[in-house]
């Protein structure tokens, strides 16, 4: 008895952790069709870590969110996996340093934010580092 007991949590559990909504998604992050899609998030969710992935499945964004806006940290990956771009958000807007990557990993850009506008000097470097 204590086995299919166990045994029914574990089906109920597993069937409400995979029947969530795959969210299409265009370049634009505006919902779509699947066959128009470049990305897709799953559920709905608004609140806390929200991870995009490109169609191909890789992971492509990870947001945190609070109350539907950006609000912490986020890092953006090239389909490799690489990391591409990372930074804080704060209510909805760029704060604080931003890097930005080259594959490979050498960096881009690095340059700081106050309130979504970019402020001071931004080191932009080269890939071929001149």
């Amino acid at each position: 008895m204590k086995k299919s007991i166990l045994f029914i949590f574990m089906v109920l559990g597993h069937l409400s952790t995979s029947a969530q909504e795959i969210i299409w998604l265009d370049v634009n992050l505006d919902k779509t069709s699947k066959e128009k899609a470049s990305f897709y998030k799953v559920g709905e969710k608004s609140d806390g870590e929200v991870l995009f992935y490109f169609k191909q499945r890789t992971v492509f964004r990870v947001v945190y969110f609070s109350k539907g806006k950006p609000n912490g940290k986020f890092s953006e990956f090239y389909e490799t996996g690489e990391l591409k771009e990372t930074g804080f958000y704060i209510n909805g807007l760029r704060e604080g340093i931003w890097k930005e990557f080259y594959r490979g990993g050498k960096i881009k850009s690095k340059g700081k934010y106050s309130k979504g506008d970019k402020v001071g000097i931004w080191k932009l470097h080269f890939k071929n580092d001149r």
